[in-house]
């Protein structure tokens, strides 16, 4: 099983905004942030599309077209971020019930569902802790 990127490269593209908006740039085309990912702008709307439904960014069509973020990046945490992308729980459970007849089958969702919740939490609480101006200023201070 692979692991999924989107979040990343959400990130990624909330920062380089965030980049842009200092640099008196405040709305950018997919194609711009692409060139930043490395990826196909395709890509980046799709995502751009999600945090835009999660009221992160707005779009503006028309003469000067492009993207621009919707709040400060002092105030978007990376659990928004993350919610917008993922609203589903981190883990799932089988997708059919185990079988009841087995030892195992009968106690091991019970046996994750602590882990689980355990898990979630502490993952949310490092988001919650962390802006897209906090990913910004660190990206710049390891390049």
């Amino acid at each position: 099983m692979s692991a999924n990127s989107r979040f990343t490269v959400a990130v990624h593209i909330l920062a380089w905004m965030a980049l842009a908006v200092r640099d008196d740039h405040h709305v950018v085309t997919s194609e711009q942030i692409a060139a930043s990912v490395n990826t196909n702008p395709v890509v980046i709307r799709r995502i751009l599309g999600q945090l835009r439904d999660a009221g992160l960014v707005t779009v503006q069509r028309g003469n000067g077209a492009g993207w621009s973020l919707a709040h400060p990046a002092e105030s978007v945490s990376l659990a928004q971020v993350y919610d917008a992308l993922e609203p589903e729980r981190m883990f799932a459970m089988h997708a059919s019930e185990p079988s009841q007849r087995c030892p195992v089958g009968r106690g091991i969702q019970s046996a994750l569902n602590a882990v689980y919740g355990g898990v979630e939490q502490a993952v949310r609480d490092e988001l919650r802790n962390t802006t897209v101006a906090d990913a910004l200023a660190e990206s710049l201070a390891s390049s």
